[in-house]
């Protein structure tokens, strides 16, 4: 939205200066996008007087002269035809930038005499075209600024241009008026009234119009016009046309500048249609589909069913809200006008625009919503103004509707206007704020203008007088404290548990992933969900029908992409929610990690192997230390159907499954898309015991000063035995004594089974001895280690390997 100062203070009384007009502009929410003040080129320039004026001793074109400036007499050599004694002139001294010649001056000499500065003319300064002469000023004392000169003189060459974004809930600022209505309400000035003519029709309108049953109720509710006999459609006036050429319009007849005038200046977009080529009635009616229309900016449109037009008995003379059409647009010889005014539904006019590719300054305002209850007094203005500058003699109003109502009112509670803004705002002050705004106060109650669509509630009133009053005056101050003291946390133990979850993997190397919690009937059903009980009922896509049963879906999807695009070796987790049922404790929170490719890139060293089910079981062991899970756990088989039945475990104690770790199943990668090796695991968070002592401190360090001891065991068992049973058997000698058991050896293969015997292996542990009362004797080491023997025969039903 573009205007000028003069025009704003058409509307407005006000004495403020353009940068506090600026300020505050911004300050409204109209925030200032771009200012144009042609006075800012014009300041250094002042009045100054030739006082002689004679002939340049070597050249026939050029006068010296002899200039009375605010620094004393000064020699200037000038070119212009009319450089003589006498004359009131503008003065550009040495130093100052010209911008009609792109140069900034200094003192030269000019066929051998010197010249200290120039007299302007009006294209030097970028007033006019005009350049055969140098500016002579009517009046003027030396040594006044040219600026002020021209704000007393011409003051449509210094006005400020002003533009200003709009949001779309701001319709009436789309209007110079609803902006002063604004800045008077801010204090920055006193709204002048608005006055409406009475015009008394001398005859009936032979134009009569008639609004489509199907549209009185969503379209048009009401359309208004009346027709002026003997108008004569020449030029419009300068101070019109320079209030249109600087907000970049550009002046076509005075009909047409006119309701370009009251688009910009009130809001009200009109249209003239030359009477004469209008056929018999005027009907606003929805579009069959199929007619054609060439419009003001020369295209030919086709409108599609339903779309809104008015048509007279010929054809289809303008769309509705949006442009006029060319057959019966004004021109010079113009001489009886219909003026249009009308109120349209924002929708429709908006979905016409797009549909027809369509930007007019009409369809801008309309489908925002411009002022239903000023349609027939803007028409009375601009009857007026069309009277006033091109004469003529009115109609009587033909009209077809009604305007809408849009009262309705909303309980204007002072305090909780403070209690929500945060500033003692007085009620007095309130309630002066939402008058001058234009809402009518009964009471408690206040009533939005017809121009504010946008005002739909309570919240509505505090925010216009937040608004006013100006948010920049809001102190920060810190919020009460409920509880005084130190705060209690406010996490839970399971949000804690997801914080941490996820700062481990992380810490893992892992790419945190977050997927969508809907996937497709297909993978559901792969990972034992897609029931009916977890379908979406209106889904976003056929890709997402059904809450997912697990994270891992998710997961592969996302590495499948990856692979698509080139990235074979894929690290990725999430931490969210997954799904059993569609009732709210149907949920739970899972922590799922993929690895899938090589473990690590390319190197001398043989680094470079596929991810295998330890790697999972490696990383899902680590988040379950941090999450506080039990160092001795079981270790089980009894895995769900996405995983390879002998590359996979579940972790848990006893029947609660804590997590589930392996190599996915090859059938759900292809299904997938996914190309293997593949592994993952997945940890149920809240299935992770709680301690039983909760403390706020980490428990105090446990360090024995006693040196441990260290003892390694090789057993010949069976080679379907594993070395977690032999782990688990020799961390049960002794409970108190062994700190850790580890498997750093094994010894398979045809060299294993000719020393051992077929089918057979070799499991090498080390365990490690903590003593914490005294140092071990010998024969307590001799007798652990028998212990640890008889426990890992028995369980695996091996021997000591000799």
């Amino acid at each position: 939205m573009k205007f000028t100062l003069s025009w704003l203070k058409d509307y407005l009384d006000t004495e403020a200066s353009i940068d506090d007009i600026l300020y505050a502009l911004t300050d409204l929410g109209l925030e200032v996008e771009e200012v144009v003040n042609p006075a800012a080129k014009l300041a250094p320039f002042t009045i100054a007087k030739v006082l002689h004026a004679e002939q340049h001793p070597d050249a026939d074109r050029l006068r010296v002269c002899r200039v009375l400036t605010d620094e004393g007499e000064k020699q200037i050599v000038c070119g212009a035809p009319n450089a003589r004694t006498g004359i009131t002139v503008v003065l550009c001294k040495p130093g100052d930038y010209v911008p009609g010649i792109d140069t900034t001056l200094g003192v030269g000499k000019i066929r051998g005499v010197e010249s200290h500065g120039m007299m302007a003319s009006e294209r030097e300064l970028e007033l006019s075209d005009e350049h055969n002469g140098i500016i002579e000023l009517p009046s003027g004392e030396v040594g006044d600024k040219f600026i002020d000169w021209l704000a007393a003189n011409r003051p449509g060459t210094v006005d400020p241009m002003v533009h200003i974004k709009v949001t779309p809930n701001r319709p009436d600022a789309l209007g110079v008026r609803g902006i002063a209505r604004d800045l008077a309400a801010r204090g920055l000035g006193t709204l002048k009234p608005l006055k409406i003519p009475q015009i008394d029709g001398q005859f009936d309108c032979p134009v009569q119009v008639q609004i489509d049953p199907a549209l009185k109720a969503k379209g048009c509710p009401h359309f208004a016009g009346r027709l002026i006999r003997g108008v004569t459609n020449g030029p419009s006036p300068d101070w019109l046309q320079q209030r249109l050429k600087a907000i970049g319009l550009r002046p076509i007849s005075a009909l047409v500048d006119i309701t370009n005038f009251f688009t910009f200046g009130l809001n009200r977009p009109l249209h003239v249609f030359d009477a004469a080529k209008v056929k018999g009635m005027l009907r606003i009616h929805p579009a069959q589909g199929g007619e054609e229309m060439l419009a003001l900016d020369g295209k030919t449109y086709t409108l599609r069913e339903g779309q809104m037009a008015i048509s007279d008995d010929v054809g289809v003379e303008s769309l509705a809200g949006i442009m006029g059409g060319e057959v019966s647009g004004c021109t010079p010889e113009t001489t009886d006008v219909f003026l249009e005014s009308a109120w349209w539904d924002p929708i429709t006019i908006a979905a016409t625009g797009r549909a027809l590719r369509i930007n007019s300054d009409a369809r801008y305002r309309f489908e925002r919503g411009v002022d239903p209850a000023f349609t027939l007094p803007g028409l009375d203005m601009a009857t007026q103004m069309v009277l006033d500058l091109c004469g003529g003699t009115p109609s009587r109003i033909a009209q077809d509707g009604v305007p809408i109502d849009t009262t309705r009112a909303y309980r204007l509670t002072p305090a909780r206007v403070i209690s929500l803004v945060g500033m003692d705002i007085p009620e007095a002050e309130q309630r002066a704020t939402l008058e001058a705004l234009g809402f009518v106060l009964d009471g408690k109650m206040a009533t939005p203008p017809s121009w504010r669509p946008d005002v739909l509630g309570e919240a509505d009133l505090i925010e216009e007088v937040a608004r006013v009053a100006s948010l920049t005056k809001l102190i920060g101050k810190p919020l009460p404290r409920a509880v005084s003291g130190v705060p209690k946390p406010i996490l839970t133990p399971l949000q804690q548990r997801e914080r941490t979850a996820r700062r481990t993997i992380v810490a893992l190397g892992y790419n945190e992933c977050v997927t969508y919690s809907f996937i497709d009937e297909t993978a559901a059903k792969l990972f034992g969900g897609g029931t009916d009980t977890v379908r979406v009922e209106n889904p976003i896509s056929s890709e997402m029908s059904h809450l997912r049963p697990d994270l891992l879906p998710g997961l592969l999807r996302a590495a499948a992409r990856n692979q698509a695009r080139g990235f074979m070796d894929i690290s990725l987790a999430e931490i969210g929610p997954a799904f059993t049922g569609g009732e709210p404790g149907d949920q739970h929170l899972q922590a799922a990690g993929l690895l899938v490719g090589q473990s690590a890139p390319r190197d001398p060293f043989g680094s470079r192997r596929p991810v295998e089910v330890f790697d999972a079981k490696a990383d899902a062991e680590a988040v379950l230390a941090a999450l506080g899970a039990p160092a001795r756990v079981q270790i089980t088989r009894k895995v769900a159907g996405w995983w390879h039945p002998g590359r996979s475990g579940v972790i848990g104690l006893g029947p609660n499954v804590m997590a589930t770790f392996g190599e996915v199943h090859p059938k759900v990668l292809a299904e997938m898309g996914l190309k293997g090796p593949a592994v993952a695991f997945t940890i149920l968070v809240a299935n992770i015991p709680y301690p039983k002592v909760k403390t706020p401190t980490r428990p105090a360090l446990t360090i024995s000063d006693l040196q441990a001891v260290d003892r390694d065991f090789a057993f010949v068992v069976d080679k379907g035995v594993e070395g977690l049973t032999a782990v688990n058997a020799a961390l049960g000698a002794d409970k108190t004594l062994i700190e850790s058991v580890r498997i750093f050896d094994q010894f398979t293969g045809e060299k294993a089974e000719a020393q051992m015997g077929a089918g057979k292996k070799s499991l090498a542990l080390t365990v490690r001895l903590q003593p914490t009362e005294k140092t071990l004797t010998e024969a307590e080491i001799e007798a652990v280690s028998a212990k640890i023997i008889e426990k890992v025969s028995k369980a695996t039903g091996g021997t000591l390997r000799g």
